[in-house]
């Protein structure tokens, strides 16, 4: 492993920050979100309603704990730790003019901390918290003028933090709204809260053009502010691999791989595929994107590839054209692995063939900036945390990361651990689902002394980046 490498953890702000309302911080879309469960889906709310409970908006407070925080990933010898800037503290409704300079003081303390402690900030623009007032005044990601307001706000950013952070990230996992049936994914990628009758496709291709725009748009302003920024894209990988060999299923495993990962296309290469455009004739689509636009995503290309990595799926052959592929119906299971208590498929191999796939196609860096493992911790009466099952899931990862890199000659960034602290889960919104090596003591009801305490997972880490892998 390269001397370079950046291994750390990763959150996002509206998962750890808390302080949902201090320094003049507007509603973001993840604050509208109730808590839920595997069995019961976590609800939206068009006004914070006083009689549920939403877990984002004190998650563990690390808006006011962060210093104790960082230090506990100095011990482990974090070289980078990736997080968030939450939209909606620069820009409380998402238009104004001039953004909340308290706000902008919190990232620059925090990113100041990090420096001092020789961690690297590794910042995502867009992590599931645009500005809510986007949603109610604008509709969100399916109106243009967005592209201007995320616009604005990123050239504050890449300005105000020109001299503290290099590696960024625009828009998070911008893929997971392939599936649009997913309303928490729609509204947290894209800030689209449906009408009945609104054909659900076409309103997220439209949304997910304009994001790609900005994000180019976005790419080049961080490089006329400062050529040596890294500037990424963010997929979530998810390898969808055909059930057989038989040629309907390899042709659909091809479909879904296409209608998942178009976005990289555009992201990497800076235009839309053939086949995308294909598909949106064939479907009659008729969607807003000017010779300007195609300029600007041919102008605003990556630097590299960000990725979160947790599973893999298993497609089948159904007798449609291949690229009518819906994930909510088209997977089925893989009789050659394993699956977490929450029904994630378990496949370490597949990070070693992501990050193949992904280098033999674009050869651009890759960086793998979430992989966890999602898990029931008990805290005993000892205040140990004995997670043996989480060391085993990223052992097996990490090994097979290392053999891409030096058997394969991929060329990786770093690797930065998912929920590297316990925090609020994105898909339910509890606690009991845990990741981090330092458990937080919060329950799902919100109870909690929000102690920090040390996992059996938090000196084996230590160990793994102290000899660069080496020591698994």
């Amino acid at each position: 492993m390269k001397a370079s490498f950046l291994w750390g953890g990763a959150v996002a702000a509206h998962q750890v920050e808390g302080g949902w309302r201090d320094g003049g911080k507007g509603i973001n879309v993840s604050d509208i979100m109730t808590v839920g469960s595997h069995a019961s889906p976590r609800k939206i709310t068009p006004v914070i309603d006083e009689n549920e409970f939403y877990p984002n908006h004190e998650a563990i407070d690390f808006y006011h704990r962060y210093k104790e925080d960082i230090a506990l990933f100095k011990e482990m010898g974090f070289k980078c730790f990736r997080t968030s800037i939450s939209w909606a503290r620069i820009f409380p409704q998402g238009d104004e003019e001039q953004p909340n300079e308290a706000g902008l003081r919190f990232y620059d303390d925090l990113f100041d901390e990090l420096l001092k402690n020789d961690i690297q900030p590794v910042i995502t623009l867009s992590h599931f918290e645009m500005p809510y007032g986007l949603v109610t005044k604008y509709g969100g990601w399916r109106n243009r003028q967005l592209i201007t307001f995320f616009e604005r706000f990123a050239r504050v950013c890449f300005e105000r933090y020109k001299d503290k952070v290099k590696y960024w990230m625009t828009f998070n996992e911008i893929n997971n709204q392939a599936n649009y049936q997913s309303d928490i994914s729609v509204l947290t990628n894209s800030g689209i809260l449906f009408q009945e009758g609104e054909d659900k496709e076409e309103i997220v291709y439209q949304a997910s053009l304009y994001e790609l725009i900005a994000s180019a748009k976005a790419v080049k302003i961080a490089h006329d502010i400062n050529p040596d920024f890294m500037v990424g894209c963010m997929m979530a990988m998810t390898p969808i691999y055909p059930y057989s060999c038989s040629p309907d299923d390899m042709l659909k495993a091809v479909g879904a791989n296409h209608k998942r990962f178009w976005y990289l296309d555009v992201h990497a290469r800076g235009k839309i595929p053939a086949y995308m455009q294909s598909f949106f004739k064939r479907k009659g689509y008729h969607l807003d994107i000017t010779e300007e636009d195609i300029a600007t995503l041919k102008d605003g290309c990556v630097d590299y590839i960000g990725f979160s990595y947790y599973m893999s799926f298993t497609t089948k052959g159904d007798g449609n054209e291949y690229l009518d592929y819906n994930e909510a119906t088209d997977l089925c299971d893989n009789p050659y692995i394993s699956k977490t208590k929450w029904g994630w498929p378990i496949d370490a191999k597949g990070l070693r063939y992501t990050l193949n796939w992904l280098y033999d196609r674009y050869q651009l860096p890759t960086f793998i900036v979430e992989n966890g493992f999602g898990a029931i911790d008990v805290l005993e009466d000892s205040n140990q945390v004995h997670d043996q099952y989480r060391i085993n899931y990223l052992k097996e990862h990490i090994e097979q990361m290392k053999k891409a890199i030096e058997i394969d000659g991929v060329d990786v960034l770093g690797y930065t651990v998912w929920g590297c602290i316990d925090c609020v889960s994105f898909s339910t919104g509890e606690m009991k689902k845990r990741y981090g090596f330092i458990y937080v003591d919060k329950n799902n009801d919100g109870s909690g002394t929000l102690k920090r305490y040390k996992k059996d997972s938090f000196e084996w880490y230590k160990q793994v980046i102290a000899s660069q892998g080496d020591k698994l």
